[in-house]
């Protein structure tokens, strides 16, 4: 079988992604309740300006909380060549690695499903919903998979730009009927258009209910353009440390990342940041924060060898998926943190306090119950 990437013959496990992969999650599982709740009983003016943070913007722009969903799947484009490369040394063959790969996307699209519907509730197949973040991410890695497999640096750089390049043409150029071509509203753009003509069942109803779905039909696309610049990043990794010192990767990840951020705003100028649709220049501009945020982890944790202090997101980061299942209902971890805490957080007389204590106490019992994961090495892959 002829491998056209450069693979080092011995890749060590690169420990700053599992340490970002828990960051990135630390703020679902809790962290962003626990922050929101510090700001209203604090007041503090820099935990204010964080909460705000913390939520979506509404349409066009950017806040840390936007960030959260694309840096997951950036991450998860960074390991697709560590994978690959891991099972080739194993002795696997092309298509047993187009089997894993497989594999991993019918069963994340399968968990998406069930997570968007609650399970099968009902047969009610017209009211269900059909994608989800799971399913996007799953898309997102497939593809950047078997594009991995099959070409080059070069060829991959082209798979971007040409993904990136031809969303941003159907959303400026493709005539969406009552509102014309390259409006950028809710109701107006392209990829809301083909969501309400294509896509089944109901759409994410806390945004543009009946308008679009946010992970939506078109978006598939850019989402395989964000893993494709994971799968770049993980090859600029696994260069031999003879070759590039760990030092300078870590510098020319944070280089590339102000760049992707200055393209990503230049761009805005003309085609609107927006998460809900993951515009092209969203795609550029979270791709160049996900760089910086990569290069800092990197150069602290596998350059400068600072490892104790991020053993707490390490914990996370080793059952990602998991965690993220059971936050989403599978298991009621609030309920599970009352029981134990319930007496503690009802000690104040304060709500606001009584909300901190709340948030602590469901974040230390989600975090416990992946350390006793994480001691007896059990971590749910798919």
């Amino acid at each position: 079988m002829e491998q056209t990437n450069e693979l080092p013959k011995k890749p060590e496990r690169i420990m700053s992604l599992d340490a970002l992969r828990g960051f990135d999650m630390f703020w679902i599982i809790g962290g962003g309740a626990l922050f929101e709740t510090l700001a209203q009983f604090t007041n503090w003016p820099i935990l204010n300006w964080w909460a705000v943070q913390l939520q979506h913007v509404q349409w066009e722009g950017f806040a840390f909380e936007d960030l959260i969903f694309a840096l997951f799947l950036f991450i998860a484009g960074v390991s697709v060549p560590l994978s690959v490369n891991k099972r080739l040394q194993l002795g696997q063959s092309k298509a047993q690695i187009y089997k894993h790969a497989f594999s991993r996307l019918f069963w994340l699209v399968l968990f998406g499903f069930l997570l968007a519907n609650w399970g099968f509730q009902s047969f009610d197949f017209a009211n269900y919903r059909y994608t989800h973040v799971l399913v996007r991410i799953g898309i997102g890695c497939f593809f950047a998979t078997i594009i991995y497999l099959n070409s080059k640096v070069k060829g991959q750089i082209i798979w971007v730009v040409g993904l990136l390049l031809a969303y941003w043409a159907m959303l400026k150029l493709l005539p969406v009927p009552g509102h014309g071509a390259g409006v950028m509203t809710p109701e107006g753009n392209f990829a809301g258009y083909v969501d309400r003509l294509l896509l089944p069942g109901k759409f994410f109803e806390w945004y543009f209910p009946g308008v679009l779905d946010p992970e939506g039909l078109l978006g598939h696309l850019s989402g395989v353009a964000m893993g494709l610049l994971g799968v770049l990043t993980g090859q600029f990794l696994m260069k031999d440390e003879k070759k590039i010192k760990g030092l300078k990767k870590a510098l020319y990840l944070f280089a590339a990342g102000i760049l992707f951020l200055g393209i990503g705003l230049l761009w805005d100028l003309t085609f609107p940041i927006i998460k809900k649709i993951w515009t092209s220049s969203f795609v550029v501009f979270a791709a160049g924060w996900s760089l910086v945020l990569l290069s800092v982890f990197y150069l602290v944790i596998d350059v400068w060898k600072l490892k104790k202090w991020s053993f707490f997101f390490v914990v996370i980061g080793s059952n990602s998926i998991f965690i993220y299942i059971c936050q989403s209902g599978v298991l009621d971890l609030r309920k599970t943190s009352a029981f134990f805490f319930n007496a503690l957080i009802n000690y104040p007389a304060n709500a606001s306090a009584q909300a901190v204590i709340a948030s602590i106490a469901y974040l230390l019992v989600s975090w416990l119950l992946l350390f006793f994961l994480y001691k007896r090495k059990i971590f749910f892959k798919v």
